[in-house]
């Protein structure tokens, strides 16, 4: 089985890091074309200087992850990406470091196609382009220093910089009808379960008698918790699994955990307005705030219970998920 999910940890964790470091070949040819790519990004980067004057597409990657007061951004988490990835690299360093070296020429073609796209990015004012085109060059340079062994083992977790492209508005099209699968459900649960007069228009759901109304607003779609089990199946499928149908379905399973968890929450929002009005939702909508005598790293003294409730059946189905699929691997080797 390939990868360090078996090895023992370190007993040196420096010491363990420079001897990789003195292994790797070609540092300074990858390193300093490195520094060029980079730069080219720093100083012509962003070609709008509009909303932020800067023509760094670091700086404005940077902005794009910014959340603004208590208003999350749904890309908060490319923030967390790059260290995601390192970390993973060092988690397959043997694996990497076993790889065939050699100088890749062909690694040129995919640094010219980056190329190509951050100048159609550039000039049409797409910085996002741009981003895709910064990735995409990096992976390219790795390729041209050390080898198409080295790009086919680093695929993963390199795919996770996926990730790291903020989308901005542009999410419309996978919140819209996020929101629109969660107030039908919930709508239904209502009528038919609970026996709750709940009226639904588009995003809207709507008690006949006046009680409370609530706009399932894009920032409410869910879109952060499907990202956050989308990211964290991805990366248990690529550690767990070494054949593609298992981390297809592994992968796939994010979607209807994370659509139930935002379900339970909005149910229990429409439950608590039917019990105590548009007061009580309201509370529960705010995530039911516990003051906590202490601080909490990144969070203070304060937790919304509720709206930690998306992650508990997503991350409990992602793993029940990959538990059923290891045992079925168990039968099917020992059948084999």
């Amino acid at each position: 089985m390939n990868g360090n999910q078996d090895d023992p940890l370190p007993v040196n964790f420096w010491q363990d890091t420079v001897d990789c470091w003195r292994r790797l070949p070609n540092k300074t040819f990858f390193f300093v074309l490195l520094a060029a790519w980079l730069t080219l990004f720093q100083f012509l980067g962003n070609s709008i200087l509009g909303y932020i004057h800067t023509p760094s597409l670091f700086l404005w990657m940077r902005e794009a992850y910014r959340s603004f007061g208590d208003v999350p951004n749904d890309d908060a988490h490319g923030n967390f990406i790059p260290f995601l990835v390192i970390g993973l690299f060092w988690w397959k360093r043997k694996e990497l470091l076993a790889s065939i070296f050699r100088l890749w020429w062909p690694g040129l073609f995919i640094l010219a196609a980056a190329m190509v796209l951050h100048v159609l990015g550039y000039v049409i004012q797409q910085p996002v382009v741009s981003v895709v085109a910064l990735f995409t060059g990096i992976y390219g340079l790795m390729g041209l220093a050390w080898g198409p062994d080295w790009l086919r083992k680093c695929a993963f977790p390199y795919f996770l910089f996926i990730f790291s492209i903020p989308l901005g508005a542009r999410s419309e099209f996978i919140t819209f009808p996020l929101r629109q699968l969660v107030t039908w459900l919930v709508t239904a649960t209502a009528q038919w379960i609970l026996g709750i007069d709940v009226i639904r228009m588009g995003t809207q759901l709507i008690d006949p008698t006046g009680t409370y109304q609530y706009d399932v607003a894009a920032a409410c779609s869910g879109i952060r918790s499907l990202i956050s089990i989308f990211l964290l199946s991805t990366c248990y499928s690529f550690i767990v699994f070494r054949t593609a149908p298992k981390r297809f379905w592994m992968i796939l399973a994010a979607i209807p955990f994370a659509v139930l968890g935002n379900y339970l929450r909005l149910l229990l929002i429409i439950i608590a307005a039917e019990l105590g009005g548009q007061e009580w939702g309201s509370y529960v909508h705010e995530g039911c705030p516990i003051h906590l005598p202490f601080n909490l790293p990144l969070i203070g003294n304060e937790i919304a219970v509720v709206n930690l409730l998306p992650y508990v059946p997503a991350f409990v189905g992602v793993f029940w998920v990959g538990e059923w699929l290891r045992k079925r691997e168990g039968l099917e080797l020992k059948e084999s």
